[in-house]
């Protein structure tokens, strides 16, 4: 089976590919693949390995060898699931790998965040503690993460994994039932609840119709004014504009973003260009690893020897649950 990697460059340069060459007769890898290039390097494919690379109805359509569609990610917005289905083409994607990396990312934003921990650090290299009268310099001061309340949106393994280490530094965690939901399964607790509750909101679930700007005006709005915004998950889950303008108004007191609507977004992008002191952005990074980068390649592999055997694993249809 010929097989290729579609935007490997979303991939660190150390993370190796071998598990997946031994799978297929021939893998050929392309840093990144524009949307008029993606037809005419898979025509010949059976398989196609995509992490962001958009695959759309159309494009499925002019591809009659294809086969199987591995997506190298949790989220799978991007391939148009339906038209796959209706082409017999097998569509998987992988789960479980970034838990570890994405909950160490949220706790060191949320401890630098509360701690204070650079500008602690530069009181020090600025001589204030070597100046000070007492034997110590308090600067800022910094705040506890115990007792604070964590509401979590999107309970899956990275939603569980930022939940566990809540608990260890003594949070009070609530979990979200999805906004507009009329059960409120055991456990979990309504959306406005948590939205009005939280002393801090990490977003994890995926980006569908139903959670595109699910962080709207409306909800900034009753969000409390001390509050913490954290997205791990997709940029599309919020309503960017109404974030910037709630971040300059004081409606909620800080956001740490990993992701946003538009990526890589555009040198002018309005949040990138605020100079706001109460926005962190980093460039995706969260779930990247160098362990989970690997994890997530070991499990792709395992999707394609799954199909070779005819087996069916972490297959996606139209009725995947969200």
């Amino acid at each position: 089976m010929r097989a290729v990697f579609l935007d490997k460059q979303t991939f660190s340069a150390s993370i190796v590919l071998d598990g997946i060459a031994q799978q297929v007769n021939e893998l050929t890898c392309y840093d990144n693949t524009s949307p008029e290039d993606i037809t005419s390097r898979s025509l010949d494919a059976e398989i196609i390995i995509t992490n962001k690379v958009v695959l759309n109805a159309e494009i499925l359509a002019n591809l009659p060898n294809l086969k199987l569609i591995c997506i190298s990610a949790t989220g799978f917005n991007n391939v148009d699931i339906e038209a796959a289905q209706r082409l017999n083409i097998a569509v998987t994607n992988v789960s479980g790998y970034a838990g570890q990396s994405v909950a160490q990312y949220v706790f060191a934003q949320l401890l630098n965040y509360f701690q204070h921990t650079t500008h602690h650090n530069n009181n020090t290299k600025q001589g204030l503690w070597a100046s000070s009268s007492s034997f110590c310099y308090h600067g800022d001061g910094f705040s506890e993460l115990a007792g604070k309340t964590l509401g979590i949106i999107g309970y899956g393994n990275l939603g569980k994994a930022v939940a566990n280490i809540a608990q260890a530094f003594n949070m009070k965690v609530v979990i979200s039932e999805r906004p507009n939901s009329k059960e409120i399964r055991p456990g979990r607790l309504a959306f406005s609840d948590v939205i009005e509750q939280a002393d801090i909101i990490s977003l994890h679930c995926p980006q569908t119709v139903d959670t595109e700007q699910l962080i709207n005006e409306d909800v900034l709005s009753r969000m409390k004014s001390s509050a913490v915004l954290v997205n791990t998950a997709r940029g599309a889950l919020v309503d960017e504009s109404a974030l910037l303008s709630a971040l300059q108004n004081k409606e909620i007191a800080f956001a740490i973003l990993d992701v946003l609507a538009t990526e890589p977004p555009s040198c002018d992008h309005p949040l990138i260009n605020s100079d706001l002191d109460n926005l962190n952005i980093t460039a995706h990074i969260a779930w990247a690893s160098t362990e989970a980068q690997q994890r997530l390649i070991d499990l792709l592999c395992d999707n394609i020897i799954a199909f070779n055997n005819n087996k069916i694993l972490n297959r996606l249809d139209c009725n995947t649950a969200i």
